[in-house]
């Protein structure tokens, strides 16, 4: 099952402030933090992978362009709109979710150093906290996010922001709801994001450029909020009968 999604109305918004520093945040947002800038991608023995790397991407993953996602069990699969393009992907699974997003990289440099220190002084500077730590995916953030609830009072949203630096790409992962506090709620999306073949194209494009992805030809579109029974012909089905999901964190551009 499919779900468009435009990036508007208020929860969304306090939810996607957590991403919307990426834009925003230049470089002299941290002066006092050492820069990682200029260093060679890190070795990805166990993935994300470059379409080069892969004999057959299509088997057990969704075709989406860009990226090729793997399919799993019981998963709902959301895709994210910025303008007419379709720019990111969203993974839910049972009370979790993981955002995927692909960019352009230089050749022979990656970024993932220099996001991180960016999205963790946005948050910082937004009150909210931040643990840089080494995780089963390399390093990432886990943050803390100053979030509007609901009733109009101030919470916190729990949110692990992973990236990997590919071949002339990166690719950034923010997973949340029980994947972001449970170890053992987050290694089927851990393993998602391994698992995931980037394919950035042999045309030029500026680094940090998001991939833009597309639907898929037998995608069953569904508009976000609303419910669908489950289409025992469709393949992104999956058996999800109910779906309570847990929050997400949207890219505001």
């Amino acid at each position: 099952m499919f779900g468009r999604r435009k990036k508007s109305g208020a929860a969304e918004d306090a939810a996607g402030e957590a991403e919307q520093v990426v834009d925003e945040v230049g470089t002299d947002g941290a002066a006092d933090a050492p820069r990682r800038v200029n260093l060679p991608p890190a070795p990805r023995p166990d993935g994300p992978w470059d379409i080069s790397e892969v004999t057959t991407p299509e088997d057990g993953r969704v075709d989406l362009g860009g990226v090729f996602v793997p399919g799993v069990e019981g998963m709902e699969l959301r895709v994210e709109v910025a303008g007419d393009a379709i720019v990111a992907a969203t993974v839910v699974l049972r009370d979790s979710a993981v955002q995927l997003q692909a960019f352009a990289a230089p050749k022979n440099e990656g970024i993932w150093g220099e996001v991180r220190d960016e999205i963790a002084t946005g948050i910082v500077q937004q009150g909210g906290v931040i643990d840089e730590v080494e995780g089963p995916l390399g390093w990432e953030l886990r943050a803390q996010v100053p979030v509007q609830l609901p009733d109009g009072n101030r919470g916190v949203q729990l949110v692990r922001f992973v990236g990997v630096d590919g071949p002339r790409w990166f690719l950034r992962g923010v997973i949340s709801g029980q994947g972001a506090v449970q170890p053992e709620a987050a290694g089927l999306l851990e393993q998602i994001v391994r698992d995931t073949v980037v394919v950035r194209g042999d045309g030029p494009m500026a680094p940090r450029d998001p991939i833009v992805l597309k639907l898929p030809n037998d995608a069953q579109m569904v508009p976000d909020g609303v419910q669908q029974e489950e289409q025992a012909n469709s393949r992104f089905s999956g058996g999800m009968g109910q779906l309570q999901r847990g929050p997400e964190v949207s890219e505001i551009r």
